[in-house]
């Protein structure tokens, strides 16, 4: 089957209608403002939906959510997962006629955590089912754009199948949500910040974790949300009223998330039966098989819903997997406490140190996060990097894969062979090209890459994943 055509704003959700209620198997591709999505259904029931913006970083942000009730999806695992299966970040817009040659990366890493035994494989449709609704949520708010329906991929493992009308009414109402915040919040994706010396008193600071407050200079909503594993609406209505009486500000979306289509008040709503799901969009009905209790907090697989998909094939990574897998730090305190202006001031702030043979580089990392609530310690020289690393204990290290004198991989080693940081975070800054050896990297105990030229959300993203 083989269409395009042209949509407005009332049609991606009768779209998606149209297909749910059809008996074909189709790929819908669409774009608009620069960003793709692609939604996989088989016989109108949707087996996957990604889109462009970042799809590793959706991935690592419900992996992680998953982890809290999962063990087996460590931090190491998720590290690794990245390294393995994520393309060069320059590369992710892809022709679309490649993009049906083989399944999404990030689908590619999920049947991999299968079969590899990380994930069972109705726990991947509960994680398939949560990643699809944010993927459409975001379609659902397009504006106008171009679509096109291509055929399946033969080769895609089905993982599971999910009930379009059910997923399309969930997303429905979390919109509805997000839009009770109109005009203050525009985009899950905004950026809050504490106005620490603004004229709220201090039995008016919110009753926030400290970690939240501590976080909020550079991550947005959806981030922050899941490093406290909380539910985006319900942090949000935390932070709205602080919104409204200016002691918090929300800067617009890092690129590339000011791509993704912003919350407004769609027409299409008015077609939605928000009866069916008038509860919490957290408050899902669980399947009679319960996973062993091992995701009843992260979310929920409504019976008639979501089919998981038996007898998964084996998917072979593109890598070697006889890797010595690198050490993560996870130093982030969820305890729930009372904030006061002593405590908002005591945060601590996180020491990086950046590696890197060329001051135009290092320039650019300090101004990327010194006013992100990091403290940036940069070394041109890699010869003495060693001992000022020692010195100065960081965090999270930089390191620039190449350089005069000594390359990254021989730095990173002797790094790790020192006790003090054979959990500290090390990630390289490697060329434009993104060429990188991982299997080098990893058995010198690199933690993951960013590749030149790096965005500030880019670079922000490495943090997230590895200081929280």
């Amino acid at each position: 089957m083989n269409n395009s055509g042209a949509f407005t704003k009332l049609r991606p959700l009768s779209l998606l209608r149209q297909l749910s209620n059809c008996s074909d198997s189709t790929c819908l591709q669409a774009f608009s403002n620069s960003v793709f999505w692609l939604i996989y259904l088989e016989q109108g029931k949707i087996t996957y939906a990604t889109h462009s913006v970042e799809p590793f970083d959706r991935l690592e942000r419900h992996l992680r959510r998953l982890s809290h009730q999962i063990p087996l999806l460590t931090s190491e695992v998720r590290v690794q997962v990245r390294l393995m299966f994520e393309p060069d970040s320059h590369s992710q817009l892809i022709e679309h006629d490649n993009n049906l040659r083989n399944p999404p990366p990030e689908y590619q890493a999920i049947s991999w955590l299968i079969s590899q035994k990380h994930l069972h494989s109705t726990q991947a449709a509960v994680l398939i089912q949560e990643l699809v609704k944010e993927v459409i949520e975001s379609f659902l708010l397009i504006q106008e754009g171009t679509y096109e329906l291509a055929e399946q991929i033969d080769r895609m493992p089905r993982i599971c199948r999910l009930d379009g009308e059910k997923i399309l009414e969930r997303c429905q109402v979390k919109i509805q949500n997000w839009q009770t915040f109109i005009p203050q919040i525009s985009s899950p994706y905004q950026r809050p910040y504490l106005l620490i010396n603004s004229k709220i008193e201090e039995e008016d600071l919110p009753k926030l974790q400290p970690d939240l407050i501590n976080w909020m200079k550079g991550f947005s909503l959806c981030h922050l949300a899941t490093i406290l594993n909380q539910d985006e609406i319900q942090l949000a209505r935390n932070l709205y009223p602080y919104i409204l009486k200016g002691a918090i500000i929300l800067h617009e979306p890092d690129p590339p998330f000011d791509k993704l289509p912003k919350i407004f008040e769609g027409q299409y709503l008015r077609q939605a039966t928000p009866t069916l799901f008038s509860q919490s969009i957290t408050e899902i009905v669980y399947t009679k098989q319960k996973l062993n209790n091992t995701v009843n907090s992260y979310s929920d697989i409504s019976e008639g819903n979501i089919t998981p998909v038996q007898q998964l094939p084996q998917i072979s990574p593109p890598l070697q997997e006889n890797f010595q897998e690198p050490t993560i730090s996870n130093n982030i305190n969820l305890a729930s406490q009372r904030v006061t202006a002593a405590t908002v001031t005591a945060q601590k702030i996180h020491k990086i140190v950046s590696v890197d043979d060329s001051p135009t580089i290092l320039k650019e990392i300090s101004r990327f996060l010194e006013n992100e609530n990091f403290s940036v310690v940069t070394i041109n020289d890699p010869v003495k990097a060693v001992l000022s690393i020692i010195r100065h204990k960081p965090d999270l290290i930089l390191l620039d894969l190449n350089m005069l004198g000594i390359d990254g991989y021989e730095l990173c080693r002797i790094i790790r062979n020192n006790s003090i940081f054979q959990q500290t975070p090390i990630i390289f800054v490697t060329g434009s090209k993104g060429i990188v050896d991982k299997v080098k990297a990893k058995l010198v105990g690199a933690s993951g890459y960013l590749t030149k030229p790096f965005t500030r959300a880019e670079l922000l993203k490495i943090v997230f994943m590895h200081l929280t």
